[in-house]
């Protein structure tokens, strides 16, 4: 299901010159992923995969970790890091703070899977399990009171989302004619930095959020056109989807994004399974969900680029997966 933004906010995007910045900055951090043809089915339509899953720690979020570490004051640094992560943001901040030599540790939601925290503490990094709503009020708070450290958001960032726009301008290096983008949406982070990059080196590409119908409120404030809370079911899922626009965000979704693209969790199951058996991709839920959207046919005939966001997905659920069940 296909919901079109129709707002006309002229809200200023992530300047290209910040995106192109970062990426001098990701010189030799972040790998310049493949941007890969999909499908042997010819009735499928034009889809390319951009193969975010291949970074070092199976994830875009090293792109942004980095760039808002780097523009970080070393004096902050020193009293170490933290982010409030579901695991893949954890991974990329626990990642550069080894790097680094400075102490990471990351509060996660008690529904993060076991796949990325233990990805977190073999980067060095210690986890802190706290309810979805302490996770979440962390994020809105902008840090946590018990701790000390500078903290890296994982989303509302304007250094984080032009480390994540450097991954728009690899896409207009290597193909010509991207009529859309289609984008996992956690918080908008991701979907926003790509988008800035688009309107500025391909205006006509329009950028696209796909999401869960299980935690779509990316949906339901366009339908409001205002910001609107929606009930949100965890699912396997689990690297896109809450139960809210975050505030801070949405002047710049609503000015940046086209739309968003609703997908059913078994749709995302069996995006995750073709990415297995026709590409050799091992692809999480939130990677192959923009998969799932270009085969829904909500942008039939058109040249589309998903973003496979990250692989770290549980053994256990790939498995289930590849036996063609839902998890």
């Amino acid at each position: 299901m296909l919901i079109v933004n129709r707002a006309t906010s002229g809200i200023t995007p992530i300047s290209i010159d910040a995106i192109m910045a970062a990426r001098d900055r990701l010189s030799g951090i972040a790998v310049r992923t493949p941007l890969v043809r999909y499908g042997t089915d010819a009735t499928e339509g034009d889809i390319y995969l951009k193969l975010e899953n291949l970074q070092p720690i199976g994830s875009f979020k090293l792109r942004g970790a980095a760039n808002a570490m780097a523009v970080a004051d070393p004096d902050e640094l020193e009293r170490g890091v933290y982010t409030a992560s579901a695991g893949n943001m954890a991974q990329g901040v626990a990642w550069c703070a080894r790097e680094l030599g400075v102490r990471c540790r990351v509060i996660v939601p008690d529904t993060a899977p076991k796949a990325k925290t233990d990805a977190i503490e073999r980067l060095g990094g210690e986890v802190i399990k706290v309810p979805f709503s302490e996770w979440w009020q962390t994020l809105i708070n902008r840090g946590h009171d018990s701790i000390d450290g500078f903290f890296v958001h994982p989303f509302a960032d304007a250094a984080v989302m032009a480390g994540n726009g450097t991954i728009g301008a690899e896409i207009f290096e290597d193909l010509d004619g991207v009529d859309a983008i289609i984008v996992p949406y956690g918080g908008g982070g991701l979907s926003c930095g790509i988008a800035s990059a688009a309107r500025a080196l391909s205006p006509t590409t329009k950028v696209y959020a796909v999401e869960a119908e299980t935690a779509a409120p990316v949906a339901a404030s366009f339908t409001a056109d205002k910001p609107t809370p929606v009930i949100r079911t965890p699912t396997f899922i689990d690297g896109m989807g809450s139960g809210a626009v975050f505030d801070e965000m949405w002047p710049i979704v609503e000015s940046l994004l086209a739309g968003t693209i609703v997908v059913s969790v078994a749709e995302v199951a069996e995006a995750v399974k073709l990415l297995a058996e026709r590409s050799r991709l091992v692809a999480e839920g939130a990677g192959a969900a923009a998969l799932a959207a270009a085969r829904s046919g909500a942008l039939n005939g058109q040249r589309i680029v998903c973003i496979v966001s990250g692989g770290n997905i549980d053994m256990s659920v790939l498995s289930t997966i590849l036996r063609g069940e839902v998890p």
